[in-house]
């Protein structure tokens, strides 16, 4: 090959060195269901957790009241955060006033 030659076939290498994968590729399409799914799936998450902490919570009145109220208030902020409000809210209250119980008046009897 001339000087020419290999100067013209750089200068046609050059102008198509853009990635065109782009252009070729389908549009992505959003589906709304996926999201709502999720959403459905985490507030069922949050129930279930809610559940749990709330019996850990009644269980604390009767036994070993500092580690399962302990273990239920956490569990109830768990739920709250995943959107069970009233379940987390209730388990973390009734754990709070079982340690309460258990560490200030139940040793006076």
């Amino acid at each position: 090959m001339d000087r020419d030659e290999e100067n013209e076939t750089a200068a046609v290498h050059a102008d198509y060195s853009e990635e065109t994968s782009a252009e070729i590729a389908a549009p992505g399409v959003y589906n709304r269901s996926v999201d709502r799914d999720e959403e459905n799936e985490t507030a069922a998450a949050g129930r279930g957790v809610g559940y749990a902490a709330l019996a850990l919570s009644i269980l604390s009145l009767f036994v070993l009241p500092v580690l399962f109220g302990a273990t239920g208030i956490v569990l109830g902020f768990i739920a709250r955060r995943r959107g069970s409000e009233s379940l987390g809210g209730w388990a973390i209250a009734i754990g709070a006033i079982s340690i309460i119980v258990g560490m200030f008046i139940l040793p006076f009897f």
